[in-house]
């Protein structure tokens, strides 16, 4: 217990220097707070070009991570609940995308996107974002996969249900839980790029992680804390929503692959 507060301490410091900063008005050396405190770190977060960012970011966080499940929910289940030739290498290309330096794979991309008009779009960033969370929700699922046999959904189809249905009404309800802790993981992933982004996007599509870097190279302190704390957030409050998943005895996302 006393180590887990520890943990819990020494994870929250650097929100508290955060805050600290965001509410400073004047703060110097070798001051443990601020001597006066001000509000204009958090006003500048209701400026329109944050807003129009953060909309950005949490738009195309969400449709990576739907799009992303959506696409390695079958690719999990066949991994997860079926053995079959090749299974390996299957397993390594759709790891790739995420072995190869992001730099490297993301110039080919940038080349591509140019020919076909994607470069410098909000849906090309966010076609771009698929590169990584796929590849993890994939993986994830596999392992929420691995742990079934599938003589649930052969008793529900000897009971006349067919493939889609049996899927829906007796899979998708038992495997929920990993599922929506896949998500959650594809979209911190997603929310948090700013290499891809910066890339694809062009300078032209502005997410939160843009500004955020914009201002951490610049010379303002409070400006930076309040948009690092905007930009930790959602992610904290996405981490602790998944963590009640994993505490309730969902997937084990150690290990894919089962025979069966």
């Amino acid at each position: 217990m006393a180590a887990a507060a520890l943990v819990a301490v020494v994870v929250a410091l650097p929100f508290v220097s955060l805050a600290l900063w965001t509410f400073a008005g004047e703060w110097r050396f070798p001051d443990l707070v601020p001597a006066e405190w001000s509000l204009r770190g958090v006003a500048h977060l209701a400026d329109s070009r944050v807003l129009s960012a953060a909309t950005t970011s949490f738009g195309v966080a969400v449709a990576a991570a739907v799009v992303a499940v959506a696409a390695g929910l079958p690719a999990g289940m066949a991994l997860g609940m079926y053995e079959f030739r090749g299974k390996v290498a299957v397993i390594f290309f759709i790891l790739l995308p995420i072995l190869v330096p992001p730099l490297a794979s993301t110039m080919g991309i940038h080349l591509t996107f140019i020919r076909l008009g994607l470069a410098d779009t909000v849906f090309g960033v966010f076609l771009v974002h698929l590169v990584p969370t796929v590849p993890y929700a994939a993986i994830i699922l596999a392992s929420v996969f691995a742990d079934r046999d599938g003589a649930l959904e052969e008793a529900a189809r000897t009971l006349g249900a067919g493939p889609w249905r049996a899927f829906l009404h007796v899979t998708l309800p038992q495997v929920a839980p990993g599922v929506a802790v896949a998500a959650l993981f594809a979209f911190l992933i997603s929310w948090s790029q700013y290499i891809l982004t910066l890339l694809i996007g062009g300078g032209n599509v502005v997410t939160l992680p843009m500004l955020l870097f914009s201002a951490a190279s610049g010379n303002d302190p409070v400006i930076s804390s309040a948009l690092a704390l905007a930009f930790a957030l959602p992610a904290v409050a996405v981490l602790v929503f998944a963590l009640r998943f994993l505490k309730d005895g969902s997937p084990d996302i150690s290990a894919p692959g089962k025979a069966s």
